[in-house]
C-alpha cells in the first residue's frame, strides 16, 4: 500500500479505479516475481519525456535496462502495444544518457497470458526485440537474460541521475507545447536547445519592449536544415497565447502540407485526451495554427487591425514576389490594383494596429523551392520603403549567402536600424539527433565538393547510416528491416522525377500529408507501406525517421558540377536560369535532410532501350556519390538490423 499511496500522490490527473487496480496487479507480479532475482531497483511509471508518456515500469538490474509494459486483464499482445513497448526502449536508448551504452530489453506481460517469451535478440544498439510474456514467466525471463547478456558497468544512482535528452519530431513538440510543456521539458539540454532558449528569450524581451514603449518589430531568425526554427516558432506561439491571452498570438505558414499534418496530429491529439468531438478539436487548434494565405485573404477583404498582436512567420522567405503575389491577386482574387510582394502586404496587415505589434519571420537557408517565392529581399525593401518606423532585429548570419544570394538584401542589412542579433541563429541541426553535421554534408553535396562530403560523412559514419543502391527492393528492404517499434520510414522523390515511373515511382498521384505522416504501419496511404511517395512539397519542415532518397535524372552530375533539367513531352530540356536550378538543388537538399536516423538513396540504372533514361543519365551521379564515401551497400556497424 505504500508504493500506492506514492504512485497516488504523484498522480496528475483525477485517478480512476481502473488505474488503481492495475497498479496494484503490477505490484503484486512484481513482488513475487522479482523476490528470488539480485537486488535492483525499480521505478513506476517512468517519465519518457520526448513522447509525453509514461512507462509501467523500468526495473535496472546488473547493469541491463528492463522495461516493462503490462496489460492488465489481456491475454493477448496486440502490435500497437508491442510497439509500444518497442518505442519507450528506443528512447530511452537515443535520449537518455544512462542508457546509451547498456544493453535494453523491452518486456510486454499480458497479465492473463501463459507465454513464456521466447528468444532473446538484440539489434547492434543493444536494444532487444520486444519479449512477450505472461505473468508467471517473468522472473525467469529476466534471470535468463541476465545470465545471457553482457551487463553495462552503470549503477542503479548513476543511471537514475542521469541527463534525458530528447529530440522530438515538430508532431511530438507541436503536440506537447500545445498542451503547455515548456519547450526545456521537450527539447535536449545539450548546444542546440540551448541556443533555441536563448533564441526564445531574446524574442520574448523585443515583444516585451514593444508592448511597453508601443512600437512595432519584425524579428528575422535563421536556421541550418533541422536546428529548429519551426520548433522555436511554435514555442513562442505557445508562450505567449497561453500566458498573455490578450496577444492572440499565433503560428502562421503557407506550407499547406505542414500545416495540415500539425492540425491533424493535434486535433487528433486533444480529441483522445479530452474525450471531445474531433470536430471541436480540429476547430480549436485552428487558432494556434493557421494556414498564411488564409490569414492573408481574410484580412484582404476586411481593412481592421487584425486580432494577433504576435504572428509568427514560418519559411518567410517563401513568400511571394510581387511579381507573383499581384498576379494572383488579379487573377485569382479579383484584386485588379494590387501590386504589393506578400512580404509588404502582410507588414501592411500588422501596421495597421494603432498601438504595438511583433512580427517574427522564419528564415531558412536553401529552402526556396518553387518559382516566385520571394527570399529575404522582399520583406528588407518593405520595411525600408513603406514601414521605416520599424524597429528590426535580424539574426547575425541573416546576409550569409545560404540565407540571402540577393545583394540589394545584403545591402539593405547594413541599415543602422537593423540591430544584428547572433541569438537569433539557430546553428544545431536537432533534427538528426544522430548526426549534426548532416546539413553540413548534404551543403558540400549540393556544392560539388566531394572531399569536404567525403570528410563529412566519414564524421557520422556509424551514428548515421547513409548509403546508396540501384535496386528500389533493396532499398525498400533496408528500410522496413531497420525501422522498429513506430520508427517512421518513407520514400521520398523530388516533383521533378518524372521517369522514376518505370521504377513504380509516381510522384504526380501525390499523397494525402497527414494520412502519410501520421497514420500506422497498416494504413496502405501512410509512408510505412513504401508505395506513395512524397515530393519536397510534402515533406517540408516535416521529418522521417528513415527515408528512402529516390533520384531522377532532373538533377545529374555531369562533369565536374550538378545540370539541372526539366521533363517536358516527351524528352528531358537543360534548364538554364539560374533561379530555376537553385530551386531544385534546394528541392534535393530538402530531401537528403528529411531523415533524423539514416537514408539510402536509390538511383536507378536507367535503360538503353528508352531514350528517356539511358544509363548514362545516372552513372555519374551514382559514381559522385561514391566518390563523396557513401558506400554502396549498409555497414553492419551502421545497420540496426535484428542480427
Amino acid at each position: 500500500m505504500e508504493i500506492l499511496g506514492e504512485l497516488t500522490r504523484n498522480h496528475r490527473h483525477d485517478l480512476e479505479h481502473q488505474q488503481r487496480e492495475a497498479w496494484l496487479t503490477q505490484v503484486d507480479i512484481l513482488k513475487d516475481q522479482l523476490a528470488a532475482l539480485p537486488d535492483g531497483v525499480v521505478h513506476f511509471e517512468l517519465i519518457i519525456p520526448r513522447m509525453g508518456k509514461r512507462a509501467d515500469c523500468v526495473v535496472l538490474i546488473g547493469g541491463i535496462v528492463f522495461v516493462l509494459e503490462f496489460k492488465v486483464n489481456s491475454a493477448s499482445f496486440d502490435r500497437y502495444a508491442i510497439d509500444q513497448a518497442h518505442d519507450y526502449a528506443l528512447d530511452l536508448k537515443n535520449f537518455h544518457k544512462g542508457s546509451h551504452s547498456a544493453p535494453i530489453v523491452p518486456i510486454l506481460i499480458a497479465t492473463k497470458s501463459t507465454a513464456k517469451g521466447g528468444n532473446l535478440n538484440f539489434a547492434t544498439d543493444l536494444v532487444a526485440q520486444p519479449l512477450q510474456v505472461g505473468p508467471t514467466s517473468l522472473g525467469a525471463v529476466i534471470l535468463q537474460a541476465l545470465r545471457d547478456t553482457p551487463s553495462s558497468s552503470i549503477g542503479p544512482a548513476e543511471w537514475a541521475a542521469s541527463g534525458y535528452q530528447p529530440t522530438p519530431t515538430i508532431v511530438e513538440a507541436a503536440q506537447a507545447l500545445y498542451q503547455n510543456h515548456d519547450v526545456q521539458e521537450i527539447a535536449r539540454s545539450d548546444a542546440g536547445a540551448k541556443n533555441l532558449q536563448e533564441t526564445d528569450l531574446r524574442i520574448s524581451q523585443v515583444i516585451e519592449r514593444s508592448k511597453a514603449e508601443n512600437r512595432k518589430a519584425i524579428c528575422f531568425i535563421t536556421g541550418v536544415p533541422g536546428a529548429g526554427k519551426t520548433l522555436a516558432g511554435l514555442n513562442i506561439a505557445a508562450k505567449r497565447a497561453s500566458g498573455h491571452a490578450d496577444e492572440h498570438a499565433v503560428f502562421l505558414s503557407g506550407n499547406g502540407p505542414l500545416v495540415d499534418v500539425l492540425r491533424e496530429a493535434l486535433a487528433r491529439d486533444q480529441a483522445d485526451r479530452e474525450g471531445i468531438n474531433k470536430s471541436e478539436a480540429s476547430r480549436r487548434v485552428r487558432t494556434f495554427v493557421q494556414n498564411i494565405h488564409h490569414f492573408r485573404d481574410e484580412y484582404l477583404q476586411d481593412q481592421r487591425a487584425p486580432i494577433e498582436k504576435v504572428v509568427v512567420f514560418d519559411e518567410a522567405q517563401r513568400a511571394w514576389t510581387k511579381e507573383q503575389a499581384s498576379k494572383f491577386m488579379q487573377t485569382k482574387r479579383g484584386q485588379s490594383g494590387f501590386s504589393q510582394s506578400e512580404p509588404e502586404f502582410l507588414i501592411s496587415v500588422m501596421n495597421r494596429h494603432t498601438d504595438w505589434c511583433t512580427v517574427v519571420c522564419l528564415i531558412g537557408g536553401g529552402q526556396e523551392i518553387n518559382t516566385g517565392e520571394a527570399g529575404l529581399v522582399e520583406w528588407l525593401t518593405a520595411l525600408s520603403d513603406r514601414f521605416p518606423d520599424w524597429d528590426v532585429y535580424a539574426s547575425s548570419l541573416l546576409d550569409d549567402r545560404h540565407y540571402t544570394v540577393d545583394g540589394a538584401a545584403v545591402a539593405l542589412l547594413q541599415d543602422d536600424r537593423v540591430t544584428k542579433c547572433p541569438e537569433l541563429h539557430l546553428s544545431v541541426s536537432m533534427r538528426s539527433f544522430r548526426a549534426e553535421k548532416l546539413s553540413a554534408f548534404v551543403g558540400a553535396l549540393l556544392d560539388g565538393n566531394a572531399v569536404d562530403a567525403h570528410e563529412l560523412l566519414e564524421s557520422i559514419k556509424g551514428r548515421y547510416p547513409v548509403w546508396v543502391t540501384r535496386d528500389l527492393g533493396a532499398a525498400r528492404d533496408w528500410l522496413k528491416s531497420t525501422s522498429r517499434g513506430s520508427e517512421r520510414c518513407g520514400l521520398v522523390a523530388s516533383s521533378g522525377a518524372h521517369r522514376l515511373r518505370p521504377e513504380g515511382i509516381h510522384i504526380k498521384s501525390g499523397v494525402d500529408p497527414a494520412s502519410w505522416f501520421l497514420n500506422d504501419k497498416f494504413d496502405v496511404r501512410s509512408s510505412y507501406y513504401l508505395e506513395e511517395v512524397a515530393t519536397e512539397f510534402d515533406v517540408q519542415g516535416l521529418e522521417l525517421d528513415w527515408a528512402g532518397v529516390c533520384w531522377d535524372a532532373d538533377l545529374r552530375f555531369v562533369g565536374s558540377d550538378w545540370e539541372a533539367n526539366a521533363f517536358r513531352g516527351t524528352k528531358w530540356q537543360t534548364v538554364r536560369a539560374e533561379e530555376r536550378k537553385l530551386y531544385l538543388k534546394n528541392a534535393y537538399r530538402v530531401l537528403l535532410t528529411r531523415a533524423r536516423q539514416g537514408m539510402v538513396i536509390f538511383v536507378p540504372v536507367g535503360d538503353d532501350a528508352d531514350p528517356t533514361r539511358p544509363p548514362a543519365f545516372y552513372d555519374e551521379t551514382y559514381a559522385f556519390l561514391l566518390q563523396c564515401g557513401v558506400p554502396s551497400k549498409p555497414s553492419q556497424v551502421a545497420t540496426l538490423q535484428q542480427e
